[in-house]
């Protein structure tokens, strides 16, 4: 294992780290000052194991540049390593420029050594956690799953990589149906033609035929020139038709005539062009009841049905959760061009806990969030955005989801309280808590008012005198952001729906700082 680095001037101050850290069997490096810190990273070697650091711990102030300095200096050689910035409690505004730079934590002087210890093995863990994670991450292929149902589809992909076959892949809205297309091509002996990608659904339908096939000049009012359509433009190549199922019946037939001989008609156009398309075909849609209600054609369905791929939900491939977040986690901060967030296994749990209603593209997004609006570099469950509904559970229950309409404002939610571990109560105390419940109405079991009981146990129990207030913002602000998802930010129709006044909606918004 790597050493920690210990950065202080204070002799005494090493010497008792040094000391507390070989009991705990974790090698140490000391330095007194930022040069000699710089000297040796630059002199390490990123290829050897015992190069760089495991941890970094250095004094915020010393002699020839500050602890901030160094961990800007740091970040940009070892950007995934845990920096603990030691800081005098005078110095705790210095600490929120820590976090801004990227630091795991702040120890505050004069510290309790054994606090001091656990949390550096804490950083010592997530440290090698990354390191596996980077290791995994650095070859990972256009897909990542290790779930049985997507090792199914990743062998279906290599059997189909030599054959021009058309295939269908199915799966709910979000599971990623077009990365299993691109896959396809890639590993085609079409991958050096186009792909070409095109939403049935999203174009209007009197746009989508021209989209599809092209238009001659002329062919209608504002068509100024000659234009080749999606067909034309992947000639050699393959067409992705997302959302098949929503495909005008008309278009239908046309696009039968396509895949039975590659000739079609431009929009306005008298001469067949003839072109060599590979066609995937995708839906979440069930195709055969669509073809049952008359609504998609039966014989353009056996068409496009040769080779079937489902996708499986993220609901069915638990296990892929942890390392799809870890995987867009990185990307996120790739394309903002800031340090990747880590997460916890407290807050991984709760993800994985998650249905995900909106699959692998929801999970993006949250990751997304995450690197934007997480405080720390440490995700924990209580920086998880609202959707993912975390809440404190029953005492002596495990943690649960709570199902939360997926808030298109939810960059502005309210500071969610800290959760709350089981509470033991007196006998006396639970005498009264008892003889309480007896009074109160009946629950429903597992629902969301059971939930709202522990939260009001456990705060009581605390001592709080403000159990009301509290829980009365929190339950407001879940139905204020709940309505406005429903309606899509629009106050008034939100005002509406819940059966409060346009007045009460903006004032409770200022109050509960949803703005």
């Amino acid at each position: 294992m790597k050493p920690i680095w210990i950065v202080d001037d204070d002799q005494s101050i090493r010497f008792v780290l040094e000391k507390a850290l070989l009991r705990e069997n974790l090698p140490t490096r000391s330095f007194t000052n930022q040069k000699d810190v710089i000297a040796a990273l630059n002199a390490t070697n990123d290829e050897s194991d015992e190069g760089g650091p495991q941890v970094l711990v250095s004094d915020i102030r010393m002699p020839g540049g500050s602890g901030l300095d160094l961990l800007e200096k740091v970040k940009e050689k070892y950007p995934g390593l845990p920096v603990i910035i030691m800081t005098a409690y005078s110095d705790l505004d210095s600490a929120v420029s820590a976090f801004q730079g990227g630091a795991f934590e702040y120890l505050p002087k004069p510290f309790d050594l054994p606090k001091a210890v656990e949390l550096i093995r804490r950083a010592v863990e997530e440290s090698q956690r990354e390191e596996v994670a980077e290791e995994s991450m650095a070859d990972a292929p256009e897909m990542l799953g290790q779930a049985p149902a997507m090792q199914d589809v990743f062998r279906a992909i290599g059997r189909l990589s030599q054959s021009n076959v058309t295939v269908m892949i199915t799966g709910e809205s979000g599971s990623g149906k077009e990365l299993v297309a691109r896959a396809l091509h890639k590993h085609s002996s079409r991958a050096n033609g186009p792909f070409v990608a095109i939403n049935t659904a999203a174009i209007p339908k009197d746009l989508l035929e021209s989209e599809l096939f092209g238009h001659e000049r002329g062919a209608f009012t504002g068509a100024q020139t000659m234009r080749r359509g999606r067909f034309e433009q992947a000639d050699g190549g393959t067409l992705f038709l997302d959302e098949i199922g929503d495909m005008p019946f008309d278009l239908q037939t046309r696009l039968l005539r396509v895949l039975s001989d590659g000739h079609f008609y431009r929009v306005g156009g008298h001469g067949s062009v003839k072109t060599n398309v590979r066609v995937i075909a995708a839906t979440h849609q069930n195709l055969e009841q669509r073809v049952k209600e008359g609504a998609f054609r039966e014989d353009l369905f056996h068409r496009l049905n040769v080779i079937r791929l489902r996708l499986p939900a993220l609901r069915e491939r638990k296990e892929d959760v942890a390392m799809l977040t870890r995987h867009f986690l990185q990307h996120s901060a790739a394309q903002l061009g800031v340090e990747p967030k880590r997460i916890s296994d407290a807050a991984l749990v709760w993800l994985g806990n998650f249905s995900f209603p909106g699959n692998v593209r929801q999970l993006e997004n949250i990751c997304h969030w995450l690197t934007v609006m997480a405080p720390a570099q440490v995700i924990e469950p209580k920086d998880l955005p609202p959707e993912v509904g975390v809440t404190a559970g029953a005492a002596g229950e495990s943690p649960r989801p709570v199902p939360v309409a997926v808030d298109a404002a939810k960059e502005h939610a309210p500071e969610r309280a800290p959760e709350h571990p089981p509470v033991l109560l007196s006998a006396a105390a639970a005498v009264t808590s008892a003889s309480a419940a007896e009074r109160l109405p009946p629950i429903s079991d597992g629902g969301w008012e059971q939930g709202l009981e522990a939260d009001a146990i456990a705060l009581l129990a605390s001592g709080r005198n403000d159990v009301w207030d509290e829980l009365t913002r929190r339950f407001e602000a879940r139905l204020i952001l709940a309505a406005l998802a429903a309606t899509r930010g629009r106050r008034i129709e939100a005002a509406q729906k819940l059966g409060i006044g346009r007045n009460t909606i903006t004032r409770k918004i200022q109050e509960l700082g949803l703005e």
